[in-house]
């Protein structure tokens, strides 16, 4: 019998079966063989995802010494000249060209070449046993001086804003890797049932460079995306119940969508068919959680008053409040963005008010995360990360105001809680440069981030396009020293 002969029907069938779908479909699938035995290859040994639910909690490679993952990301670059590190010689040499010797090979966004020194003209007090110098811009900074680990010598590869932000959340500078919430939820799945075990919460002037990329899944299956929520109104739009329709009407759509989608998961066997059924499920069940994880009441007046947070009113501070809420609840990785912390010299983006509002809009939030996760019992099992895609230069910006520019070659970020030490590592030449001692690359605190979470770098992987991929693409060293 040729095509011809065929009806309608049978035609229909065959034109559906497409290759992907036979082998899909192919006795047990061969799609569901070579997740099996890429999990083992990666250190997961029998312990196959189970698609149907993805977000169930998974044991580590090796005991982690944290469970959940805070990223508290300051978009566009603060600039740590003026508020962790003083510089002494950079103040004193201000208005000078600088050494050829120190310009020599060094990358610069917007620099002509034709630059001064530049010195901060902030006030630095010397605080804690650390010896931590810091400015007057984060005055709550000085009661966790010694909470923290000061990374002091941070540098990175990328000087623009969207790729270096891209480079810091997933490992590369071009869209389509997976972001590390989303590298952490695919290792260990999320302890919350309730809620996405990836949270993505903005707050500041505008959204960050580099949009939803930078909480993207890329190759990995979706349900390991980043989920934004709003910090005032509703937590995802979208979510409540139209208006008219009953919970037994709205239940029963979503029994009969979940019908449909499994009927035609069966059918091609694609994979993402089954992150739609999760979705719709996990969005049954936030039509409850949301509003309650989003209700502030049940807050002591002392608690709202230690953030600075205000209900109802969107706010870095009430991010941070609900990170810490979140936690509480189970979910793996949240990640705050606060822009816009570009310090170049322009109108609104400068070294002198602009960077004062940033640092009131942080500076209390940042430091009430720590201190309320210490006093509840959570920051032993919890990992808080402060800092952006890069630093800023010595040299200052011939702008209409005082600023400066991009630097990839240091910069300062810190980590509190769950097996880091207290204290400062690494350090930057007198005229802050270049780091001279304790070089921590963005690949290096991937690398680390992962083995406090019970992960080598190395064996956390996915097979993607005959590759196996990973955070930390083919580089990384684990920062042992700053490990307790």
């Amino acid at each position: 019998m040729n095509r011809a002969q065929l009806s309608e029907a049978e035609r229909r069938i065959t034109h559906d079966i497409t290759r992907r779908h036979f082998f899909g479909r192919c006795g047990v699938g061969l799609g569901a063989l070579a997740l099996n035995e890429l999990l083992a290859e990666d250190g997961f040994g029998n312990q196959a995802i189970d698609p149907a639910r993805p977000m169930e909690p998974r044991a580590p490679q090796f005991p982690g010494k944290i469970k959940n993952v805070i990223f508290l990301f300051m978009a566009g670059g603060p600039s740590q000249l003026d508020l962790f590190e003083d510089k002494p010689k950079l103040r004193e040499f201000t208005g000078q060209i600088p050494p050829p010797s120190l310009m020599a090979g060094k990358r610069f966004a917007f620099l002509k070449g034709n630059e001064t020194l530049l010195g901060s003209n902030r006030k630095f007090e010397r605080v804690g046993e650390c010896g931590i110098t810091l400015s007057e811009l984060l005055p709550h900074h000085r009661q966790i001086a010694d909470e923290v680990c000061w990374l002091q010598g941070m540098t990175t590869d990328v000087f623009n804003h969207g790729p270096a932000k891209l480079f810091m959340n997933t490992g590369f500078q071009v869209p389509g890797r997976p972001a590390m919430g989303s590298w952490v939820t695919y290792g260990l799945g999320s302890e919350s049932r309730d809620l996405p075990g990836f949270v993505v919460l903005q707050s500041g002037p505008r959204g960050p460079r580099g949009g939803n990329s930078l909480w993207s899944s890329g190759f990995l299956p979706t349900s390991y995306q980043g989920v934004p929520f709003r910090s005032g109104g509703d937590a995802i739009l979208n979510l409540r119940s139209p208006k008219g329709i009953t919970p037994e009407r709205e239940r029963s759509f979503y029994d009969t969508v979940s019908a449909l989608n499994h009927a035609r998961l069966d059918e091609v066997g694609d994979p993402e068919i089954m992150t739609r059924i999760n979705a719709y499920e996990m969005a049954c069940r936030m039509q409850t959680s949301a509003p309650e994880l989003m209700e502030f009441a049940k807050e002591t007046p002392e608690t709202l008053a230690l953030y600075g947070a205000e209900a109802g009113k969107p706010s870095f501070a009430n991010n941070c409040l609900l990170a810490r809420r979140m936690v509480e609840r189970g979910v793996r990785f949240v990640q705050l963005y606060h822009t816009d912390w570009d310090h170049h010299g322009d109108a609104k983006n400068n070294l002198s008010d602009s960077i004062e509002q940033r640092c009131r809009e942080v500076d209390q939030a940042s430091v009430a995360l720590v201190l309320d996760l210490k006093r509840r019992g959570l920051l032993k099992d919890t990992l808080v990360i402060w800092g952006g895609e890069f630093g800023r230069t010595p040299m200052g910006e011939n702008r209409a105001t005082v600023g400066r520019d991009h630097h990839v070659d240091s910069f300062t970020m810190w980590l509190a809680g769950g097996g880091v030490k207290p204290g400062i590592f690494g350090a930057t030449d007198e005229l802050g440069f270049g780091v001279v001692e304790n070089k921590v690359h963005v690949h290096d605190l991937h690398a680390t981030i992962l083995h406090l979470l019970g992960f080598d770098h190395e064996k956390l992987t996915y097979r993607f396009q005959g590759r196996d991929f990973r955070l930390t693409d083919v580089h990384g060293e684990l920062v042992k020293a700053i490990l307790a």
